[in-house]
């Protein structure tokens, strides 16, 4: 007979205890234990020894043979480059988002591109019929014979079908739906997507198919339920975006077969979801020209330079202390820019409310993002605006000094073909081979961050 017990879990970050507590000794939050049934520990052992009738042996890692699958492409360039140049046989993805960002738009167009090319797709909804699913691969121009959909919650019919079918995909919408039945617990409880993300995981590494899980977040972004979630999977996606933009970034935080930096970048139009390919000229097609604060930064994202627009704004402060605000650069290292500007260059904003942004809403954490950032603070500071066609690229220190920055070929040709003229950039980087070469972009070499101040604003 199944033994079960009571524990208490935080509804935050999976912490689980006997005793109740009113603030989580996991996470440190207030209120959020909250009572759960759950299966005594040694029916799982039982569970397994019945399952399993031998135990695994170690084996030495020279002798264990490469797995040499080759990725699947998903139909997108973009999704294929955040991905790591494809799916993965074998792997499970989670993909979170805001409700609306066109999450399950996105997995329903790669699902039917794989549909098309012969592999068997699963897409199981929890939250939609079969019937709504069936209205969006309309509008979207996915319906495939190969592709099937199943509305179920209960992971068991799950595994069910997944042994008829033996699917190449399977789409999972979404794991806050899916319960266990031997849980007694509501689905969406922190044991429930625990246990559920853990079964498919088993059973995806079991069959060699791939599994992509779509998740919900919490009001400040980050991944509802536990975070032992993002633990399990081998990648991690975030889809970011305005709700009243038609752009939307896909973000990989965590990728056990490719890189964590790359972004793939989207276009959201009625027909779905279509790669954009000139991310520079999306980033400025809005610029405001001689506005001050304003600046363009020469970024790299993973494989590929981005021109991105950095915007400041400057003012006088009613609040003490001032504030100092962004959602697309760290704060702090704009708290350590403005202590700079005050020590090493004689700007005084200690009494200035500052306000920093990327345009488009990229987040930028590159310590080359600095000179651009300085500039654009000063400029905003004396209401002086720049020249439209100059960029900036450079990582500060805390003397004042302007510190090399890597791939400057890649920032200053990229910077050449969207029409820019003239680069202020560490002169360290000056000795680089570009220059020997006819550069269609002139190039300033600044030491310190007064040196670039006189050459971007003559002050």
């Amino acid at each position: 007979m199944s033994k079960k017990k009571t524990v208490y879990v935080c509804q935050a970050c999976g912490y689980d205890s006997v005793k109740w507590s009113g603030r989580c000794p996991g996470c440190g939050q207030w209120n959020t234990m909250s009572e759960e049934m759950v299966r005594d520990s040694s029916d799982y052992h039982d569970a397994r020894r019945g399952r399993d009738s031998h135990k695994a042996e170690p084996v030495q890692i020279t002798d264990i043979e490469a797995d040499h699958s080759e990725r699947i492409s998903t139909g997108s360039s973009e999704m294929d480059r955040v991905l790591g140049q494809g799916l993965m046989p074998g792997s499970v993805v989670l993909m979170v988002g805001d409700p609306g960002i066109g999450k399950s738009s996105l997995t329903l167009q790669l699902s039917a591109h794989m549909a098309a090319a012969g592999r068997t797709v699963l897409y199981v909804t929890g939250e939609e019929s079969v019937n709504q699913i069936h209205l969006r691969a309309k509008r979207l121009g996915a319906l495939q014979n190969h592709l099937l959909v199943l509305s179920e919650t209960d992971i068991s019919e799950i595994e069910i079908q997944i042994e008829k079918i033996h699917p190449d995909l399977l789409i999972i919408d979404s794991i806050q739906t899916m319960f266990r039945p031997e849980i007694e617990s509501a689905p969406g409880s922190v044991s429930q997507v625990r246990e559920g993300a853990a079964h498919l995981l088993r059973l995806t590494k079991e069959a060699g198919f791939s599994t992509i899980i779509i998740g919900h977040v919490t009001k400040d972004g980050t991944l509802a339920g536990p975070r032992v979630l993002e633990h399990i999977v081998d990648t991690v996606l975030y889809f970011e975006g305005e709700r009243n933009t038609h752009y939307r970034i896909l973000r990989a935080v965590k990728n056990r077969f490719g890189s964590t930096n790359e972004i793939g970048l989207f276009e959201m139009r009625q027909r779905g979801l279509v790669d954009v390919y000139d991310a520079s000229k999306i980033f400025l097609e809005e610029r405001a020209m001689h506005a001050s604060g304003s600046i363009v930064l020469p970024a790299i994202e993973g494989s590929r330079p981005l021109m991105v627009e950095i915007q400041a704004l400057v003012a006088p402060s009613p609040f003490i202390p001032p504030r100092r605000t962004s959602d697309s650069i760290d704060a702090k290292k704009i708290q350590l820019i403005l202590a700079v500007l005050e020590k090493r260059a004689g700007f005084h904003m200690g009494n200035m409310d500052v306000f920093v942004k990327v345009a488009g809403g990229i987040t930028i954490d590159e310590p080359a993002a600095d000179l651009a950032v300085a500039f654009a603070l000063a400029s905003s500071h004396r209401d002086i605006p720049m020249e439209p066609g100059l960029i900036a690229v450079g990582e500060i220190g805390l003397s004042g000094e302007i510190r090399a920055v890597s791939r400057i070929e890649q920032r200053l040709k990229e910077a050449e073909r969207m029409g820019f003229d003239k680069a202020i950039i560490p002169v360290s980087n000056m000795k680089d081979e570009i220059f020997q070469s006819n550069l269609g972009i002139e190039p300033i070499g600044v030491a310190t961050l007064r040196e670039g101040l006189k050459a971007a604003l003559g002050i």
